[in-house]
């Protein structure tokens, strides 16, 4: 039975109707712990430690971005217990976009899934920007020369002690599009097929790191780690300050864990096993992060980091030619893995969303023989192919982060809502450390630090949007306001009317009136 709360727009679902819809979802079930813990390794590591750690050392942080993969990695460990607990106490698809609806009501859900569109489709842009770096490297290794305007955004930005500059050009990243398109052509197979061979990819990429942490050790140059924080330069370039606006960029790095929770719809025991996959990632993905970024800035200097392929410029330093052909070839694999990992995620929560209504059927129509709901698959990835083509990696990333921090606060605000409103649920996995009670309600300690860590994340990005604006840049301000004035529109003149919900409450208090 739904409950709507005072006015019209304030619908939410209850617990029993979530877990029913899901049951009917009509997509297989046939992802174990294994499986769901590789989604979330082939999602995680890719344009974060291959492009981002690069980008962060050499503006922002220095040697002390290992300090910022911590701060990051405890951010999304809060939000991970997080997710954790909810899914094996509500193991439905849509992760945070359905925990929203019951905990916040339909508005706020609608919000919530735009954000994650936010986080998973424009994140694919940015590791498919990563992978158009390494291909073009890998392909003039062998002699082939992708002209510039076929591999270069739209738009490109320069950074200068006043903030990020803009400007755009004849050309187009013709090379980070097409593998998005690639891409999807997997995903409308079907998730059990292609799985199996993200497991490969992902032991394939892991595999790799481990050969250049190795193979790179021997080259450290311990004069390169010192000073491990340098000196602030303002405008959150280094100090302490950089450490932390490096922290929310790189936060960009670890979006991929949450497609696990989306996974629920196809997981045999979602209770047991995405609380297993969401946290087993994580912690994997962390410690690799940390060991290759140790390496990656004692073979170089971290100022020479700033480029998109940080880790074939490491091995080329090293100075071993099939040491650099091997990190290319996993970088170019490995990212091909991420992005089937976040188009994924975003296709189940776009399918969630649009059985509720908010979206148009499109996106919720199954292909009749691979059972994936192919149709919103293709148009997602058409749609971020063009964003690929136009947008570069430093914009991408920071409006990524905004979306990510936003939802895994909700997240975490769920979680203290659901041990409020259903106290005595069956919840096989439970956060650590307890709460508190504050005029009877509980407080979770590693929920409250998991909102208080995405605010901290959010707070860099928000400030340098706003400095931009006012220092003759408004193109990161420009996208994101358009980005949230178009999730109102459709909302306000779709989501709204057609609410499958909405119209349920209706019908119900029709039944009653006439009663």
């Amino acid at each position: 039975m739904t409950r709507p709360l005072s006015g019209a727009r304030a619908l939410r679902k209850s617990i029993e109707r979530i877990e029913m819809e899901n049951e009917n979802s009509g997509l297989k079930r046939s992802l174990g712990p294994v499986q769901l813990t590789m989604l979330g390794v082939g999602s995680t590591i890719g344009a974060g430690i291959y492009v981002m750690t690069g980008t962060a050392a050499a503006n922002y942080a220095g040697p002390a971005i290992i300090i910022s993969f911590v701060i990051a990695g405890l951010a999304c460990l809060f939000t991970a217990l997080a997710y954790g607990e909810l899914a094996s106490a509500m193991p439905v698809s849509g992760s945070a976009y359905s925990y929203a609806y019951v905990s916040l009501g339909e508005r706020a859900a609608w919000w919530v899934g735009w954000l994650l569109l936010l986080e998973y489709g424009v994140s694919c842009a940015g590791v498919a920007a990563g992978f158009s770096g390494y291909a073009v490297s890998l392909l003039h290794d062998f002699g082939v020369n992708v002209p510039d305007m076929l591999c270069r955004t739209f738009i490109q930005t320069i950074l200068t002690p006043t903030g990020m500059l803009a400007s755009v050009g004849p050309h187009i990243d013709f090379v980070g599009a097409a593998v998005v398109l690639f891409v999807t052509v997997f995903l409308v197979m079907g998730v059990q097929e292609s799985v199996k061979i993200n497991t490969a990819i992902v032991m394939l990429k892991v595999g790799v790191l481990f050969v250049f942490m190795i193979v790179g050790l021997r080259s450290v140059h311990t004069e390169y780690w010192h000073p491990f924080i340098p000196p602030s330069e303002g405008s959150f370039r280094y100090g302490i300050p950089g450490i932390f606006r490096a922290a929310s960029i790189i936060f960009f790095a670890y979006v991929g864990f949450e497609a696990v929770s989306t996974a629920s719809s196809e997981a045999r025991n979602p209770r047991r096993d995405i609380p297993i996959g969401i946290i087993g990632s994580l912690l994997i993905c962390t410690v690799v992060y940390m060991c290759v970024a140790a390496v990656l800035i004692g073979v170089v200097p971290w100022r020479t980091l700033d480029v998109a392929d940080p880790l074939a410029l490491a091995v080329d330093a090293i100075g071993w030619p099939s040491l650099a052909l091997l990190v290319k070839l996993g970088a170019v694999i490995g990212l091909c893995s991420v992005l089937f990992g976040l188009l994924y995620g975003q296709s189940r929560i776009f399918f969630t969303i649009s059985r509720d209504g908010l979206l148009p059927p499109v996106f919720s129509m199954l292909h009749p023989r691979y059972s994936t709901p192919w149709i919103g698959s293709i148009i997602l990835g058409i749609t971020v192919a063009i964003a690929t083509a136009l947008l570069p990696i430093d914009i991408i990333s920071d409006l990524v982060s905004i979306g990510t921090a936003s939802a895994f606060g909700v997240v975490c605000f769920t979680v203290i809502w659901d041990r409020n409103a259903r106290p005595d649920a069956l919840r096989p996995f439970r956060v650590p450390l307890g709460g508190i009670r504050v005029r009877g309600v509980w407080i979770g300690i590693i929920p409250a630090l998991g909102i208080l860590f995405c605010f901290v994340m959010a707070a860099p990005l928000v400030i340098d949007v706003l400095r931009d604006l006012f220092s003759g840049n408004p193109t990161p301000a420009i996208l994101l306001l358009s980005y949230f004035a178009l999730g109102a529109a459709i909302y306000r003149f779709y989501g709204r009317v057609h609410s499958r919900l909405a119209a349920a409450v209706a019908a119900e208090a029709s039944t009653s009136a006439a009663e």
